[in-house]
């Protein structure tokens, strides 16, 4: 269990795809750029599910207060929301209406 103070850290926000493309060698990354109320690159192991087509326009929930990670040589500065089954089906939590990128999740 943790505590609303530990849940509060995580920081939230929308994020408008601008830009997706596989990784190079990889059938699993697609690294995207994403407006947050700034220009920030992403890398997520969505490649299965989705094409970097069918990603770009998508409002979607970003964590931004990530440390940067290292994808396959590619920097990822956050961490798109998904969901999985047990059955290894996929999906980005994407949002019902529109909302401003960069607006905070709460």
């Amino acid at each position: 269990m943790i505590t609303i103070e530990d849940f509060a850290k995580v920081e939230l926000k929308i994020g408008k795809v601008l830009e997706a493309q596989r990784v190079e060698k990889s059938n699993k990354l697609i690294v995207m750029k994403i407006d947050t109320g700034e220009e920030r690159q992403i890398v997520a192991g969505v490649g299965r599910a989705y094409t970097p087509e069918e990603l770009v326009g998508k409002s979607i929930v970003v964590v931004t207060n990530l440390q940067p990670a290292n994808l396959m040589g590619v920097e990822s500065h956050g961490m798109l929301l998904a969901a999985s089954d047990d059955e290894g089906n996929l999906s980005v939590i994407t949002l019902e209406k529109e909302i401003k990128a960069g607006a905070r999740v709460k």
